[in-house]
Parts: structure tokens; C-alpha cells; sequence
């Protein structure tokens, strides 16, 4: 395990002794009787205080071993080594020894003199203070010989769990590393009044920094997602509590932890309650019943929610601490409605919603599968815990998709500083790093486990979430944010810590080709520098070792064909440290080809059909050209000469950005210069067009504008019909004018001849004003004549058109031109008839098998930088076999992505209990996006056995 620095507290949950040894332990205290539930959540605290730096010439110090076991202390003993290690890995000194816990606590100090004696030529350098220890039973203890046992023996005795902590510390002054130039991302600008002066102006140096030029686009949220009240075993009063709270006995509740932690500067506070104390009981209450469980749960979910409707800038996150300690493991889970568990009350009642067998890991994920729901390993031993198949942290695709953090950091559970002084924390780094092999993708989380009313307040560490700027901080969001991995763990709530692989964001997931370069940035509000900077890198599913590969902030590696994971390690000056979240990187081969593309673009027309050009060339060959307008893409060629013809009518009249992108075989890409064209769409005043008995000339189906359509009825009973093509915003006028005497009706209708728009008077004149609100269409005009008119007048219809004052962004919005302009999992694009369309034949169709699936649509848009406002509609119909009324098995997202595919925002979740036997209009203000090319990005995920489908049409987007 790689280790920290500064005064560091080892609060480590666990297993003290597995099965054999747990018979010694508790025989005699219980014999003939169960042991009480309590022995779920045996615990040994050990504490080792290793100061970072020494303040001494001699760089001497002390450094300090505290143990504390509060269940049945008086028979415990705890057994230690700790050993000094130079950078080279060289022993410097090492102790041993073994502490009876009489009083449940005892301290040991160790005292090393510094470079002085044999020391005296130790270089500068980063150290190593390693600590080994584990308890046993007094009775056991007799037959140990703790001081002549090497590590490997410690760890087999009686299958212990061995505590196996290494912390950094710094001799001398070493060389420091030089970090890339970083601006802070900005962070949350909603900081309570009621902080310090100190604390603000450090926290809001960040918060009110601008980004750098061409910076990332995220804001940096600060909290703490793990923590508990007295709705469990926390809440307890500061003045008197030094460990957890009987259950539902602590002081302070759900409504006091959020309004504390906003105070004291967090940006979001999760309170995870023990999913098993709920019945009032640690242990199993048998006189508990099923509905004071359920509304206690539901009632913090409810706290939660209302905290969050009065308080904008801050999120209150309620949910369950799920799990046991011994032969278990605890997980926090985010987004759960419905509190799990296991326990009976006393008529065998269930006192939970829904059952999860005791420490059946495999069980939990695949029912947060299906639900949706994520969640965080809480302090994660690296042995004994979290059993899938019988290997300790077991690797399962479901648990590979359900969890999405690991802790590496606790400040100690128990602390009641309230100050964010507290030296007593834990490193869960080496359970990380097997996770991270096992084939996890998780990120890093640096959380306080407050189990005392403290909530945030006990140390300065947070886990720090990264949202796309302009979005809310709100649930949606932040568990898009948690989903995506955008997370970095820290010990210094004034630092960020912000790893990019080739231009990638840490917690992405990609391929790439040839060379990898990796830079860890970093930055401090308060001053802070770098003494250590470690970019580590590992194989996912190797079940092997985290190594090192550089000790500086930027390399620049080719890794092997294959799967890698790399993330980024940082100590402060004064010790306190950093994790970045990793990238996970498939080297795909590229035959040694890593030269992109050259490629230039080229515009002719300003309305009309305009012609794009590009010339593209390669050192092996190119395999196609994109062409973008605004950065959105419009067309693909994929043969010389490179060209699309492009209507002029579907984008705003001004000027635009074209680009070309050219790719090769191996998917090396080059862009373009890009080349400012201009658009001016002018209606066409000359076009005229004698009809005679309802005959349409092939022309005026696609010409898209008249003055003037001149007909000849031939008879009284002909409808004459003339194509107009409008686009979305347009106004269009008709008028029609016929001899004096005859009597003609004025109709306009769309394909399926439904009528838009009437003028049916008895005259021979008539008008009409229709206003397009939905996507670039045909519309028809159509004329009738009735009895008593001459069969030989000719009438004239005037055609006249207002400039639109939005414009649509999106392409075949109705999807009637198939898939052109979207992106879509097979089968998705549909004209069956099985499920009709809102208008037309054609619509998209998502999900609807019955079985594990996921399908996805987008489409990629530039919106406008000028536009005042961006209105996102479409129509949805859900038909499933569903039959539940409570329970969202199958889920549709909207969400907003980025070009590169990375999720925005999550506008809205539709599931099965959305079903329906019509299509309904949702509508979406997107202004916040304006200046952006975002794709509108559609996902449907449908559960294992009984269908829903997805059902959408006209989509649009516009922008006045």
C-alpha cells in the first residue's frame, strides 16, 4: 500500500478474529446463548499518529499507537509491529510489541531519534512508516510470540484480519515535483454567511476563481457522503459522545445534520443510516412493526427533499448504510426509495420493504441493477469483506455497474472536533487498489463517518464531485456526475486534484491509439505546494498489483495492447493528500499509424443548395469525411472528391462555422481550419405556375416559395392541390381571388390531409394565416369550388411568407426522412405498424423486448450563442406489460451530452409507471446551453422479462 502522510488515525471496521477464534472470544461471556447483534459491528480502532514532517533538525519524532476495541475490551489484547522504511525500501528501524486493552483504550509511544548515530547518513527523502496489527483474545494471547513473529506469520495467526497501514512521512527536504499550470475549476458560489472569515475567503478562492481559457466545463462540488443520526446509531450531542449511539438514542436528527453541514461550508451531506437499526434495535426488535420502519425511512427521504426545495446550491442526500461488519462489509446505497434488509419482528413480519438476504453481496447488486440504483464501498477491508464467490471484494459485472465509489479516506468515526482538527483518520487505499485489479471502476471518496452531530465539521477532507457548469446541483445531476466517475477524493476541502489522459477526464472510459499522455493538475486556495506526485497505473481483471509509474506529474507512456487504468496521487507540503479518479484506457492496435489526417474544407452558395468541398489526404489512406456546421454533423463522404450538397433553408440565415473531419483506418482523426460562411435564404418573388384540373407540376412539390399559383377549375367538383414547403416559425398567407359571382373554399393540409387551416365563406374571395410549429414540412394548399361556379374562371391564390422568429435545430425531426440526421441502435428508426407513429408513418422505438436491453438515439445540434430562449419538446408514448404501480423496472432517459459523448445533464427519467395509451408532449427549457453543441441523447433500459417500449416523435429544439 502506498502511503500518506501527516497525523493519521486508523479507524478500521472489521473482523477481529473470523470463526475459530470468535468461539474463545465470546464463549465465555455467552455461553449457552446467542452473542447480541452488536458482534455484527465488532470493530478495533488503531491510531497511528506519523507527523509529516518533524519541525527537528534531526528530523526525530514521535510516533503514536492508539487502540481501542469498544466491545468487551477487557479481553482483547493487541498485537503490533511497525516498521521504518527508507525510499529504497531499506529497513530503517522497526518495534514490536503487544498492548492489553484493558480499559477498552491504550496508547504506545514510539520514539525514533531522527539522523543521528547509525542514522546519521539517511538521505533526504519521502519515508515509510508501515503498522501491522490485530487483536486476539486474552486467552489466545498466551500462546503468541508477537515479538519474534514476522509479518507473514502475524497475518496467518488464527486467520486474523490484520491491519496493514503505511503512511508517508518526509526527512529532510527532498525535491519537489514541477506541476503543469492549472487554473481551479470554479466551485459552488452558495457558501453560508454564517462561515468564518478565514474559512470563506479560503473556500471562495476557489469558488469565485474563473476558469482558465479553453478549461474545463465543470464546477467542483465539496461534501461528505457518509455520515449518520439518530435515525440509526449518530446524532450524538459533541459535549458527551466518543462513539456510536445506541440505536435511535442519539440527539440530533436528519432535519439538524443538513442545515449543519451547510453551515459549516459543504456543498451536499448524505445521511447513510444503518439499514438494520431501523427497528429501533441493533440487534432484532421483535416487537418492531413493518410500518414504523417504512414511514421512518421514508420520512428522511422526505427531510431530504424538503431541505433541498428551500435550499438551492445545497443537496441533502438521505439513504442506507446496508450490510454488516463481521463476515460482511458495509456499502452505502445512494437512490434507493425502499430501505432493504433482513430481520423479523416476533411475527415473523419482514422490517424492511424488500428482502435482501445478510451479506449476500451478489443478491444487493443485481437487485440495484434492476433498479437503478449506485452505491459506495464504505471503508473496505482488504480481506473478509464483500464476498462474491468467495474471494474477498469479488468482482461481478452487476457490482461492476452498481458501485461507483470506493473510500480510500475516513476521518474517525467517532470524533467530536468540531474544529477540523482531527488527527484521527484511516486509509482504505490498498482495498482500492484490489478493487481497481479485481476489474472495478470506481473512484475514489474521502468521507467523515460522523456518527457524533459533527456532520463535516471533524476534519477538512471531502470527496469532491465535478458538475458540468450550468447545470443545478441536484439529485439527477449529481448522481449523473457519480455515475460518470467525475470524482476526486481529497484531505484539503481548498485543493483539486484533476487527472486528463489525452485530453480525456478522469473516471472517461476510452480507446486510443499509439502514445498516452497522462498530467496531474493540481491546485491550492490557500498556498499549499507539491512534495509528492504519483501517477499510478494497473490492468483491470489482472487481480494483480497497483504500480507506479512516474513520479511526476506528466508522462507520456504507449501502453500494451489491452486494458490499463491510471490515476493520479498527490501530497501537499504538509502531508495531506489527493486521489484522482482513474481513466480506464483499451490500447487498441494501429499498425504503428499515428498520423492523423490532413484536411481542408471549402463553402459556395449563400442560399439554396450550397455545395461543401473538402480535400483530404493520409499517409495510408482516408476512410471517410465528416462536414459540420457549428460543430454539428451535417454529412458524411467517404470517397474522393470529398462534397455534400446542403440545404441552405435548414440553419439561420447569417454566418457559420464549417469544419471537415478526416479519418483513417486506425481512427487517427484530423480537423479542419475552420471556414465562415454566410447564408442568406430570400423567398423567391418570381416563381408563377398555371395549374389546370389539379394537375402539379414536380417543381412546385419542392420550390419553396410562390407569389402567385394561378389554377383553371375544370369542373365543379375538382379540388386543385399546390405543395408549399415551410419551415418550422414561418408564417404563410394565403390569398385567393376568383371572378365575382363564384364561390370557392380556401383550405391548407398537411400529408395525411388533415386540415391546418380554413377560409370557407360563400365568396369568390377568400384568406387564410397559418403559423408552422413544428419542423420543416410540406404543406398543401387546396382549393374547392362548388355549384354555380364557372367551370372555366381562373382563380388566383397569393402565397406570401413572414421570416421565421425561431429557428429548428433539430433535422428530421419526425424521423419521416428514416434515420437521416440521428444516431441509433439498431431497429430503433421505425415505420412498422405495429405501434402507430404521433404523426406520419415513421417515429423511434426503444426497448420493447422482454428482455435485458439497452437502446440509445441522438442527435448532435449547435445551439445558437444569441438565442434567448432554447425549448426542447417532444411527444412520448410508454406501452408496457408491466403491471406494477410503484416500481420503475425499465427506464428512458433524456439527457444533454457533449460531443464527445459525455453526459451534461439528465433532464428527465420515464419508466414503465409512465404506460399510456397516447402520445404526451414533453417540454424542456434548455437555454443554459446556448453557445454549445450538445447531442439530445435518448437511452432506454429495459429490464429481463416483461416489455415496455419507448415511443417518441417530433423531436424539436427552438431557439428564439
Amino acid at each position: 500500500m502506498i502511503g500518506f502522510g501527516v497525523d493519521l488515525f486508523v479507524k478500521l471496521r472489521r473482523r477481529v478474529v473470523l470463526a475459530a477464534a470468535t468461539l474463545t472470544l465470546i464463549a465465555p461471556l455467552y455461553a449457552g446463548v446467542d452473542p447480541p447483534a452488536h458482534h455484527d459491528h465488532m470493530e478495533l480502532d488503531a491510531a497511528l499518529v506519523a507527523p509529516y514532517r518533524s519541525g527537528r533538525s534531526n528530523d526525530a519524532r514521535t510516533f503514536t499507537l492508539k487502540f481501542a476495541y469498544p466491545a468487551d475490551a477487557a479481553t482483547q489484547v493487541a498485537q503490533w509491529h511497525v516498521q521504518l522504511r527508507a525510499p529504497d525500501g531499506a529497513l530503517v528501524q522497526e518495534w514490536r510489541g503487544h498492548t492489553a486493552l484493558d480499559s477498552g483504550n491504550a496508547d504506545v509511544a514510539l520514539d525514533w531519534a531522527g539522523r543521528v548515530g547509525p542514522n546519521a547518513e539517511l538521505p533526504d527523502g519521502i519515508y515509510r512508516v508501515h503498522l501491522n496489527t490485530f487483536s486476539v483474545a486474552r486467552a489466545r494471547h498466551g500462546k503468541l510470540s508477537p515479538e519474534t513473529m514476522s509479518l507473514d506469520e502475524i497475518a496467518r495467526v488464527a486467520d486474523a484480519d490484520v491491519i496493514d497501514q503505511a503512511w508517508d512521512i518526509r526527512v529532510g527536504n527532498p525535491p519537489v515535483p514541477r506541476m503543469p499550470e492549472f487554473t481551479a475549476l470554479p466551485g459552488n458560489q452558495f457558501k453560508s454567511a454564517t462561515q468564518t472569515a478565514s474559512t470563506d475567503r479560503s473556500e471562495r478562492a476557489i469558488a469565485l476563481s474563473a476558469p482558465a481559457t479553453a478549461s474545463l466545463p465543470y464546477t467542483v462540488y465539496f461534501g461528505n457522503l457518509h455520515s449518520q443520526t439518530n435515525h440509526s446509531d449518530g446524532g450524538g450531542n459533541v459535549a458527551t459522545c466518543t462513539s456510536s449511539q445506541a440505536a435511535q438514542t442519539g440527539q440530533f436528527s436528519p432535519a439538524d445534520a443538513f442545515p449543519y453541514a451547510k453551515n459549516a461550508g459543504l456543498d451536499f451531506l448524505m445521511t447513510s443510516e444503518h439499514n438494520h437499526y431501523f427497528d429501533g434495535s441493533s440487534g432484532t426488535k421483535a416487537t418492531a412493526t413493518p410500518t414504523a420502519v417504512h414511514n421512518l425511512y421514508q420520512a428522511g427521504l422526505a427531510t431530504a427533499t424538503n431541505f433541498n426545495a428551500t435550499n438551492p446550491g445545497f443537496l441533502a442526500l438521505y439513504g442506507m448504510e446496508w450490510g454488516v461488519i463481521n463476515a460482511g462489509g458495509h456499502m452505502n446505497i445512494f437512490n434507493s426509495s425502499e430501505l432493504l434488509g433482513w430481520e423479523l419482528n416476533g411475527s415473523g413480519q419482514l422490517l424492511a420493504d424488500t428482502l435482501t438476504p445478510k451479506s449476500d453481496y451478489p443478491t444487493v447488486y443485481a437487485l440495484m441493477k434492476q433498479r437503478g440504483w449506485i452505491g459506495q464501498f464504505n471503508h473496505p477491508d482488504t480481506s473478509g469483506q464483500f464476498l462474491v464467490g468467495g474471494t474477498s471484494l469479488g468482482y461481478s459485472a452487476d457490482a461492476d455497474e452498481v458501485m461507483v465509489l470506493s473510500e480510500v479516506l475516513n476521518t474517525s468515526a467517532f470524533s467530536s472536533n468540531t474544529t477540523e482538527t482531527e488527527v484521527g483518520r484511516t486509509s482504505f487505499e490498498g482495498a482500492f487498489n484490489i478493487m481497481l485489479e479485481r476489474g472495478f471502476h470506481v473512484a475514489p471518496a474521502s468521507n467523515q463517518d460522523n456518527h457524533c452531530a459533527n456532520w463535516g465539521r471533524s476534519y477538512t477532507n471531502r470527496t469532491a464531485v465535478l458538475l458540468p457548469n450550468g447545470v443545478s446541483l441536484n439529485n439527477v445531476n449529481f448522481l449523473d456526475a457519480l455515475k460518470a466517475r467525475r470524482v476526486f477524493a481529497t484531505m484539503d476541502k481548498n485543493s483539486q486534484l484533476i487527472l486528463m489522459a489525452n485530453g480525456r477526464l478522469m473516471g472517461e472510459r476510452f480507446q486510443n491509439v499509439g502514445p498516452l499522455t497522462l498530467t496531474a493538475n493540481f491546485a491550492n486556495a490557500a498556498g499549499r505546494t507539491v512534495s509528492t506526485v504519483t501517477l499510478f497505473q494497473g490492468v483491470p481483471g489482472r487481480n494483480g498489483t497497483v504500480t507506479a509509474l512516474a513520479t511526476t506529474a506528466t508522462a507520456t507512456v504507449t501502453p500494451a495492447l489491452g486494458q490499463h487504468f491510471y490515476y493520479a496521487k498527490v501530497t501537499q507540503d504538509d502531508g495531506k493528500i489527493l486521489w484522482s479518479a482513474p481513466v480506464w484506457v483499451e490500447q487498441i492496435a494501429g499498425g504503428g499509424d499515428t498520423t492523423a489526417p490532413a484536411v481542408s474544407v471549402a463553402s459556395s452558395g449563400t442560399s439554396g443548395t450550397m455545395t461543401f468541398t473538402a480535400t483530404a489526404s493520409d499517409n495510408v489512406g482516408v476512410t471517410r469525411v465528416e462536414f459540420l456546421i457549428d460543430n454539428v454533423l451535417k454529412g458524411t463522404d467517404t470517397a474522393a472528391p470529398y462534397s455534400l450538397a446542403f440545404d441552405s433553408t435548414t440553419i439561420a440565415n447569417g454566418s457559420h462555422s464549417l469544419t471537415a473531419k478526416a479519418y483513417d483506418a486506425v481512427g487517427n482523426v484530423g480537423m479542419s481550419t475552420a471556414v465562415i460562411f454566410t447564408v442568406n435564404n430570400v423567398a423567391d418573388t418570381t416563381f408563377s405556375e398555371s395549374e389546370s384540373n389539379g394537375t402539379v407540376a414536380a417543381a412546385n412539390i419542392v420550390a419553396r416559395s410562390y407569389t402567385a399559383i394561378v389554377g383553371t377549375m375544370g369542373n365543379t367538383t375538382d379540388k386543385d392541390f399546390f405543395a408549399v414547403s415551410l419551415n418550422a416559425g414561418e408564417t404563410l398567407t394565403l390569398g385567393m381571388t376568383g371572378p365575382t359571382g363564384n364561390d370557392y373554399d380556401l383550405y391548407l393540409v398537411n400529408a395525411a390531409g388533415a386540415t391546418l387551416a380554413s377560409s370557407a365563406g360563400s365568396t369568390s374571395t377568400e384568406s387564410l394565416t397559418y403559423t408552422n410549429g413544428v419542423s420543416a414540412t410540406t404543406v398543401y394548399v387546396k382549393v374547392i369550388s362548388f355549384s354555380g361556379s364557372s367551370t372555366t374562371a381562373t382563380y388566383t391564390v397569393s402565397v406570401s411568407y413572414a421570416a421565421a422568429t425561431s429557428s429548428q435545430l433539430i433535422a428530421n425531426s419526425g424521423f419521416e426522412s428514416g434515420a437521416i440526421g440521428w444516431t441509433a441502435t439498431t431497429g430503433v428508426i421505425d415505420n412498422s405498424a405495429t405501434q402507430a407513429a404521433n404523426g406520419g408513418i415513421w417515429k423511434a422505438w426503444l426497448n420493447g423486448y422482454g428482455a435485458v436491453h439497452t437502446d440509445t438515439l441522438y442527435q448532435q445540434i449547435a445551439i445558437p450563442s444569441t438565442a434567448t430562449a432554447v425549448t426542447l419538446n417532444f411527444w412520448l408514448k410508454v406501452v408496457s406489460s408491466e403491471t406494477t404501480t410503484t416500481q420503475a423496472f425499465d427506464t428512458l432517459k433524456l439527457q444533454l451530452r457533449n460531443s464527445a459523448g459525455t453526459l451534461l445533464t439528465t433532464l428527465a427519467t420515464y419508466s414503465n409507471l409512465n404506460k399510456g395509451s397516447s402520445y404526451v408532449q414533453k417540454t424542456f427549457n434548455i437555454s443554459t446551453f446556448k453557445g454549445q453543441t450538445v447531442r439530445v441523447y435518448f437511452e432506454g433500459v429495459e429490464g429481463s422479462t416483461i416489455a415496455t417500449s419507448f415511443l417518441i416523435d417530433d423531436v424539436t429544439v427552438t431557439a428564439q
